[in-house]
C-alpha cells in the first residue's frame, strides 16, 4: 500500500510539473511571435511643449558634455518589420564628401599635390660626396733664421711662446720641423700627418 502511494504522488507531481512547462513554452511563444504577421508601423507619440523641451535640452551627467544613456523599449514592443521604402531612400543618398568614396568602384582617386620642394639629401651620402674635411692650418709663425757653422735653426712664435727649432725637432709636443731654409721652413703637423710650408715672416 505504501508503494502504491508513492506512485501515485510521484504521479502527480510530474503532471504539474508538465502543465507549468507547458504553460511557460506558450507564453513564450506568445511573446516572441504573438500578434498580427504583419503589424503596423509605430505611430510616433505626440508631443507636448515639455517633452519637446526636455528632448532638445541635451541631459547630462555629473560631469559636463556627458549625456544619460538612453533606455530601450522592451523587446516584445520592437519592430521587427522591415521598411522597403525607408531602405530605397538609404539606397538613393549620394557621398557628397570631398575625397575618395571607398563605396564606389568608379570613384576618381584623390589627387595628391605633388612635392615642390627638393627631398632633404641624406647626410651619410652628403659626406661621402663631399669627402674628409681638410686638414686646419699649421698654427706657428716663422719669422727668424740663423746658420751657425752648418747648424739652420729656425725662430717660431705659436700664440705667446717663441720657439728655436733645428731640423727634426718637435715644437710643443705637436708639430716637428722638416726642413730649414732661409725663406721658409716645412712643418708636419704630427696630429693630422700633414706638412705645410711656412713662409718667413718680418715682425
Amino acid at each position: 500500500m505504501k508503494s502504491g502511494l508513492e506512485n501515485k504522488r510521484n504521479v502527480v507531481i510530474l503532471a504539474v510539473l508538465g502543465v507549468v512547462m507547458v504553460g511557460t513554452g506558450v507564453h513564450f511563444y506568445i511573446a516572441m511571435f504573438g500578434g498580427s504577421s504583419t503589424p503596423a508601423p509605430p505611430q510616433p507619440a505626440a508631443t507636448t511643449p515639455a517633452a519637446s523641451a526636455s528632448t532638445a535640452a541635451p541631459q547630462t551627467g555629473g560631469a559636463q558634455g556627458e549625456h544619460a544613456a538612453q533606455k530601450l523599449p522592451p523587446l516584445e514592443k520592437l519592430d521587427p518589420t522591415l521598411h522597403p521604402e525607408m531602405m530605397a531612400e538609404t539606397e538613393s543618398l549620394e557621398y557628397g564628401g570631398a575625397g575618395r568614396n571607398i563605396f564606389s568602384m568608379t570613384s576618381a582617386p584623390v589627387k595628391i599635390e605633388q612635392v615642390k620642394g627638393p627631398i632633404r639629401p641624406n647626410p651619410v651620402q652628403q659626406q661621402i660626396a663631399q669627402g674628409p674635411p681638410p686638414p686646419p692650418p699649421i698654427d706657428l709663425k716663422f719669422f727668424g733664421y740663423e746658420a751657425n757653422a752648418g747648424a739652420k735653426k729656425a725662430f717660431l712664435l705659436h700664440g705667446d711662446d717663441v720657439f728655436i727649432a733645428t731640423e727634426g725637432d718637435v715644437v710643443d709636443h705637436h708639430y716637428k720641423v722638416v726642413k730649414i731654409t732661409p725663406l721658409s721652413i716645412q712643418v708636419t703637423d704630427l696630429l693630422y700627418n700633414n706638412t705645410q710650408t711656412l713662409p718667413l715672416t718680418q715682425s
